[in-house]
């Protein structure tokens, strides 16, 4: 039998996942466009967060990362 409330779960939360992702990203390149170095650096700090979202994602997926001995 389906469970349809953890499919709806894991619906809302890759939208908002996906969202978020965009969403920084986005602002990443918005702040990145302008030669002051304060800006730059903001710029970089963003693309950094956008990798983190995007590593925790794989380290929720792939099961073997959350125990790494294989107990």
């Amino acid at each position: 039998m389906i469970d349809w409330m953890a499919f709806v779960t894991v619906a809302v939360a890759a939208l908002l996942a996906a969202g978020l992702l965009v969403t920084v990203f986005a602002l990443a390149l918005r702040v990145g466009d302008s030669p002051t170095p304060v800006r730059k650096a903001a710029s970089l700090v963003l693309y950094g967060v956008c990798a983190f979202i995007v590593l925790f994602g794989i380290f929720l997926i792939v099961p073997a990362l959350h125990d790494p001995l294989g107990l």
